[in-house]
């Protein structure tokens, strides 16, 4: 594949209990990657054993705001979400501490 598989990982509260508890990441990944790719682009760039990678494609969600000159409308895009489970006893560490 010529473009980049994992474009970024997810950093939210719910990511962040995940990986605590269960040693799932979440990543922001290409929407054209399918499991496998996903599993190799984590292994090649973190160095670590993946056991299982769930997909979820997240809809797309029209926002709104209002400002002084009046309500502005947008949308946010579609994306695809991989759920990466590591093996036991492997985490990951994207602040570098």
């Amino acid at each position: 594949m010529n473009n980049q598989v994992l474009i970024k990982p997810i950093i939210s509260e719910k990511s962040e209990r995940l990986s605590g508890m269960l040693g799932q990441y979440s990543f922001v990944v290409d929407k054209k990657a399918n499991k496998l790719q996903i599993k190799d682009a984590v292994e090649k760039q973190y160095g670590v054993t993946v056991s299982r990678v769930n997909t979820a494609i997240m809809p797309s969600k029209s926002k709104s705001r209002n400002t002084r000159s009046g309500l502005l409308k947008g949308r946010v895009s579609a994306y695809k979400k991989a759920i990466v489970t590591l093996a036991e006893g492997e985490e990951l560490d994207f602040f570098g501490e």
